[in-house]
């Protein structure tokens, strides 16, 4: 029986012929040929018993049947436009930047796409579709850093290089400090690196920054949300994802026990602080008199008591994490003579 046509695509295209069309039905393996009207086809291939793909002949504008020759007799008929052709206008690109990788999903807006032969991005050649007359959706290929000229070229002509897509070159993250911070977020980290213009975030493991600021081309401050454990930090620009650098959230110290928990006025009682999360100790105070003191290990410290009059101070401890709840220390009057 002959064979039946479905659907077209694409359905129009310009007066000098040159569109490659798909034509999707059923029973088209042994065609003998492919008609646009009274002319057979510039060329055509049988792809499968469901497909075949021809080249549409130059013709006058308007619509003409398109029909499969057969020996077992000729297909139903459908439509396809001819336009007259015009040399393609490029008027914009959206987005208009990506990364040097490429890969970028875009959309150019214009006129005279129709029949359009090749997309290009500084001359590199890129895969697109000709979804209409005005528009083309195409992925741009690798390029190099800076600005790139798209151009659309189709039989009778190329686009004016008047429209512009801007490769980013990827982010790259040296440092990041403090690398250490409370699980309560809010610790401001300086982020110094290359490429950072342009971040449309900053995120510390799989969670945006609280807050960032774009310093310069080399440098971002951003406050860290909160979070637990190791969340190494990435910047997100129009050139990708950056490495990552190191940042790791410390739970908030504690601290259970004082030994010994009093002394003498006077300076230079060794007292034992005993707790948790004390290993990113900064600072420990005794009343607000900071004082020196070792990190023996995370559980402990030793700090040195500083002179002061009688009576009870509070301890506490101060880390990337924090500052501990506080214990009470009670200096005691020596005897009365």
């Amino acid at each position: 029986m002959p064979p039946t046509i479905s659907a077209i695509a694409p359905s129009q295209g310009p007066t000098t012929g040159g569109t490659i069309v798909t034509l999707t039905g059923t029973g088209m393996t042994g065609s003998t040929a492919v008609r646009f009207g009274s002319t057979n086809a510039t060329s055509f291939v049988v792809n499968s018993t469901t497909r075949i793909t021809a080249v549409s002949p130059a013709r006058a504008a308007g619509a003409v049947p398109v029909t499969i020759v057969h020996p077992t007799g000729n297909s139903n008929s459908v439509t396809f436009t001819y336009v007259t052709a015009q040399v393609p206008v490029v008027t914009g690109v959206t987005p208009d930047n990506g990364p040097t990788s490429g890969g970028t999903g875009v959309s150019l807006s214009g006129t005279g796409f129709t029949g359009a032969t090749a997309v290009t991005f500084a001359g590199v050649p890129a895969s697109f579709t000709v979804n209409s007359a005005t528009q083309i959706s195409a992925v741009t290929p690798a390029g190099n850093a800076g600005a790139a000229v798209v151009s659309v070229a189709s039989p009778v002509g190329t686009s004016a290089p008047d429209t512009y897509f801007f490769y980013a070159a990827p982010p790259v993250l040296n440092w990041g400090a403090p690398a250490l911070g409370s699980a309560d977020g809010g610790v401001v980290v300086t982020l110094s690196g290359s490429n950072l213009l342009n971040t449309s975030a900053v995120r510390f493991g799989s969670t945006d920054a609280a807050s960032f600021t774009v310093v310069s081309a080399t440098q971002i401050t951003a406050t860290a949300p909160p979070g637990t454990g190791s969340s190494p930090i990435t910047v997100v620009t129009p050139g990708g994802t950056s490495n990552p650098v190191a940042f790791t959230y410390v739970a908030a110290p504690t601290l259970t026990a004082l030994a010994p928990a009093s002394g003498p006025t006077s300076a230079g009682t060794v007292v034992t602080l005993t707790g948790t999360g004390l290993a990113t100790a900064s600072g420990v105070t005794f009343g607000a008199v900071a004082v020196p003191f070792t990190v023996v290990s995370d559980t402990q410290l030793m700090a040195v008591v500083p002179a002061g009059p009688a009576g009870t101070v509070t301890v506490t401890v101060t880390t990337a994490g924090g500052t501990s709840p506080g214990l009470t220390y009670t200096r005691v009057a020596p005897p009365g003579v």
